[in-house]
């Protein structure tokens, strides 16, 4: 059981990442703007980031062990991001304010945290190096530059 809870807390870490990068790599207050908004306006690039990124959210559902009916919202969400992208300027500002990506990553989380509890990482996870060793460099600051 504890390594089906590692592998589900791996997916809640993946999907964050993914929700991040897509979603919300610039934030103003409660908008923000992601890879997913800026490549909205180039045609074809933007199909394939969407598809990209809501093929490993999915699989990471998957492999995660989410239940059937998280994976169909998650699926509905990926699938409204992705198919506004083919309509021509008003599709693509629809998918730079639409965060299908984000909302498919909260359904796993959710997913995750219900049948597996809350993740026992810190705050500072996301920006934490790792060194050869699998120990953290930097007294864990990462990108952040502190020092402790």
């Amino acid at each position: 059981m504890t390594d089906d809870k590692a592998k589900a807390h791996r997916a809640w870490r993946s999907a964050e990442r993914i929700k991040l990068l897509s979603d919300r790599v610039v934030g103003i207050g409660p908008f923000g703007l992601g890879i997913d908004g800026v490549i909205a306006w180039v045609p074809g690039a933007n199909a394939v980031y969407s598809l990209g990124a809501g093929g490993l959210l999915l699989a990471e559902a998957v492999n995660a062990g989410a239940r059937p009916a998280t994976i169909a919202k998650m699926a509905a969400f990926l699938l409204a991001d992705s198919a506004s992208s083919g309509v021509p300027v008003l599709g693509w500002a629809v998918d730079t304010l639409f965060r299908g990506h984000a909302m498919a990553a909260k359904s796993l989380q959710r997913d995750i945290e219900e049948r597996h509890g809350p993740s026992a990482l810190g705050d500072d996870w996301l920006f934490r190096r790792r060194g050869r060793r699998g120990r953290a460099v930097n007294g864990g600051a990462g990108f952040r530059g502190a020092r402790r």
